[in-house]
């Protein structure tokens, strides 16, 4: 019987976990010199997610080693670290991967912001204390845990909340400077000021009707901006449904991810639904507007730590069917969101609900500059219904 590269990477990473719990004495460490965070997720939104954590341990432990495990195909945005933390590379799906990682065992602390199973991985890493929050299901996830920590009571976004883990106050606000830019391949930006739509996501109903992508396209030309539609591989056709003609640029299917950073870092407005790319966006410093169907603005918006990014939402809140109350398996009394596939959705009214008038009203301020936008955002905040939000 063949056994699959992730069972046994799997196999591999609860034997050695295993022997550190039998043959080492669980200890608060008295000094913390190397810490480790791992979310190990191949989602390029989950990862960059994880930057107020970041910042926050920096700033808490200035002149310790930080580690935090990077899918593959994510590693070229790190190469240049975020304050100063050390990208190490894992797939569960390759097995040389966990051994290439025992040469850097031996933390001080772990850092476990999502799925507790990855405290298995922490443990075999040699990690003397884990910290993350309790409540994963089922209840064995949670055993390795040194330290569990509750969500808060009250409404935050994720980003702000992992960054609760570590005691301290909340890190300063993200400024672009503060995450150089990759390296990148030459390649041929617009000849004028553009901006991006990027109508692809992971999941098909979190995207928008091709017809108001169109209606977006012409709206902003109209202002006198070039187009660039932007997508993964395989999203080729999206940008062809939205621009059937093919009016404007296409990079969809022709750029890396410090490409695409780039794209993103010299555009006049990034539109996209709530995606990885809309994450990039905001580490790139992008003016940006997010469409939310499914998602929650609240969970996954700018928060706290990106309160100075120029990005807003729009989304139709409150809607009757974004009514989850679940977050990596743990019951939130105040989360509101949907997680729904096709086979549970036929229809994503959310998204169908959110208008080409209602993303116009909030490019305008992000288009014409700082004023506009701090009273834009002014409004949103004193406002009980965000600027954007459609009926």
């Amino acid at each position: 019987m063949r056994i699959s590269p992730r069972l046994l990477s799997r196999l591999g990473i609860l034997a050695t976990a295993l022997r550190q719990r039998l043959f080492r004495r669980r200890s608060r460490p008295e000094s913390v010199l190397r810490i480790l965070v791992a979310h190990p997720t191949k989602m390029l939104g989950d990862t960059l997610l994880l930057t107020p954590l970041l910042a926050k341990l920096r700033e808490q432990h200035p002149a310790s080693e930080i580690c935090m495990l990077v899918a593959p195909p994510l590693l070229s945005l790190y190469r240049r670290p975020p304050y100063g933390v050390v990208p190490l590379p894992f797939d569960l799906r390759d097995p040389e991967s966990f051994r290439r990682l025992a040469s850097r065992a031996g933390f001080d602390l772990a850092v476990i912001p999502g799925d507790n199973r990855s405290a298995w991985l922490a443990l075999a890493l040699g990690s003397r204390w884990i910290v993350g929050f309790g409540g994963d299901v089922p209840a064995w996830k949670n055993r390795l845990l040194d330290e569990q920590a509750a969500y808060p009571g009250v409404p935050g976004t994720w980003a702000d909340m992992v960054a609760g883990l570590v005691p301290g106050p909340p890190p300063r606000p993200y400024r672009p400077a503060d995450w150089a830019p990759p390296d990148s391949s030459p390649f041929h930006l617009p000849g004028k000021p553009y901006c991006v739509l990027h109508p692809g996501a992971g999941n098909p109903l979190r995207m928008w009707e091709p017809g108001k992508w169109r209606g977006l396209a012409d709206r902003l030309s109209q202002l006198g901006y070039a187009i660039a539609f932007s997508g993964g591989r395989g999203e080729e056709s999206l940008v062809a449904a939205a621009d059937p003609d093919g009016r404007h640029l296409s990079f969809a299917g022709r750029l890396d991810l410090p490409q695409m950073w780039h794209l993103l870092a010299n555009a006049a407005l990034l539109v996209s639904p709530d995606t990885g790319v809309a994450h990039l966006g905001r580490i790139a410093g992008t003016p940006a507007i997010t469409l939310f169907g499914q998602g929650s603005a609240v969970l996954f918006g700018a928060g706290e730590f990106w309160r100075e990014a120029p990005c807003l939402p729009v989304i139709a809140d409150p809607f009757p069917c974004r009514d989850m109350d679940t977050l990596f398996k743990r019951r939130i009394p105040w989360v509101r969101r949907c997680d729904r596939t096709r086979s549970q959705c036929v229809e994503p009214r959310c998204m169908q609900a959110l208008t080409v008038e209602a993303v116009m009203a909030v490019a305008l301020p992000l288009l014409h500059g700082p004023g506009q936008l701090r009273e834009t955002l002014y409004s949103r905040a004193s406002d009980s219904q965000p600027t954007g939000e459609t009926r």
